[in-house]
């Protein structure tokens, strides 16, 4: 059994990558430990890259199709992680989770609809009903032992006046797992207030040791008749630069409606490495998972470990699912500016801003990728420590 080297450093800057080459445009210095986009800082897995080389050794990049043997890679995935039988009829092929979540706002909505949303959540969620004019309606998160708990009563509110619900399961940021029960009362809400939901699984491989993922159309009919299910092998496989992604939809009128729109305005088509990518993921990517999920396991501890001997006064929801940590500044005794100032001017570090999470609500927030080499989360740790001292 091959092992992998996840302590490895892999240079990145120059790459064109928006995690370090962005550092002087989004944070206005590029010396800075990146510690905030969700990709990872760990080699793309060799069986990947195999494939991607064996497919340029054909000097033709012409037009691409997926080929039959990328639908049953990804047909076998979503049976074997998602308990989803399905069918290449109920799938399709998208070219990003965002762009798939757009894709239904403007096929399935008006503007003026209702669109919900549990904040704090993934900055996109909440920028794409606004920018096609639809309403953006926010029921808050509550915190619960440590991890984000729905507010039922808030939600089945709110639900009245919206067409559409954008789930983040898991959860980003904080990788909260929703349960089975939570999902079931969650899409009876929605049934009955005829609400449908657009389910973002982004994540859901990366579900960690004690913790079960449920996808939201296998709780019940409801859940199946209301759904979209999106997923990618992108964060899980450290490839989320070829663009490839799957949407899920089991109802026949949802999925005319659609499937209709993405391919009548040929908005969904993928690029030969997309496929290519994908399918080596889905179908050779079991054991260098589970190595990862440990490594990030282990990277979870030592965060969780390195918060309670040096900043007990900061409060985390740490990943259940993902390597994306939510940590809260608040009992620090500094305003949200002035911890913006020390983690980037002191500390050196570029963390997400809590405040495009959902707004003033999440001031003192921030959001910390620990997907990287051990080494490099003990020296952002380290360099947070003393820039707060």
């Amino acid at each position: 059994m091959k092992q992998y080297n996840f302590d490895e450093i892999i240079p990145r800057k120059g790459t064109d990558c928006v995690k370090h080459d962005g550092l002087s445009h989004f944070f206005g210095r590029d010396d800075l430990l990146p510690m905030w986009v969700a990709d990872m800082d760990f080699r793309t897995p060799d069986f990947i890259m195999d494939a991607l080389r064996q497919r340029c050794s054909h000097e033709v990049l012409g037009y691409a199709w997926p080929p039959d043997s990328y639908w049953q890679s990804v047909t076998n995935w979503l049976r074997n992680h998602y308990k989803i039988e399905t069918s290449r009829d109920e799938l399709h092929f998208i070219p990003g989770i965002v762009s798939g979540i757009s894709f239904v706002l403007q096929a399935l909505t008006e503007p003026g609809d209702g669109v919900l949303v549990t904040t704090p959540v993934y900055p996109p969620f909440l920028q794409l009903p606004q920018s096609g004019h639809r309403q953006l309606v926010c029921s808050p998160l509550k915190i619960a032992d440590g991890r984000f708990a729905i507010d039922f009563e808030d939600l089945e509110w709110r639900a009245r006046q919206c067409r559409w619900l954008i789930l983040s399961n898991p959860h980003n940021p904080g990788g909260t797992v929703w349960g089975e029960e939570v999902l079931k009362r969650l899409a009876d809400i929605c049934y009955r207030n005829n609400v449908n939901v657009i389910s973002d699984e982004i994540h859901a491989d990366m579900t960690l040791a004690g913790h079960q993922h449920v996808s939201f159309s296998t709780v019940s009919q409801h859940a199946k008749d209301i759904s979209i299910t999106f997923i990618a092998p992108s964060k899980t496989f450290n490839m989320a630069g070829l663009g490839s992604s799957v949407c899920y939809c089991p109802n026949p009128s949802l999925r005319k409606r659609f499937f209709g729109y993405l391919d009548g305005y040929e908005v969904a088509g993928g690029n030969i490495f997309a496929y290519v990518g994908a399918e080596a993921a889905f179908s050779q990517g079991e054991e260098w998972l589970s190595q990862l999920l440990r490594y990030l396991e282990g990277n979870i501890q030592y965060l969780r470990d390195y918060l309670a001997s040096h900043l007990p006064a900061v409060r985390a929801i740490l990943p259940e699912a993902s390597y994306l940590a939510w940590l809260d500044f608040s009992d620090m005794g500094l305003t949200h500016d002035e911890l913006k100032d020390r983690l980037i001017n002191t500390a050196r570090v570029a963390l997400n801003d809590g405040t495009t999470f959902g707004g003033k609500d999440y001031r003192c927030r921030f959001r910390l990728n620990v997907g990287c080499p051990r080494s490099v989360l003990e020296e952002c740790m380290t360099r947070i420590s003393n820039a707060l001292q």
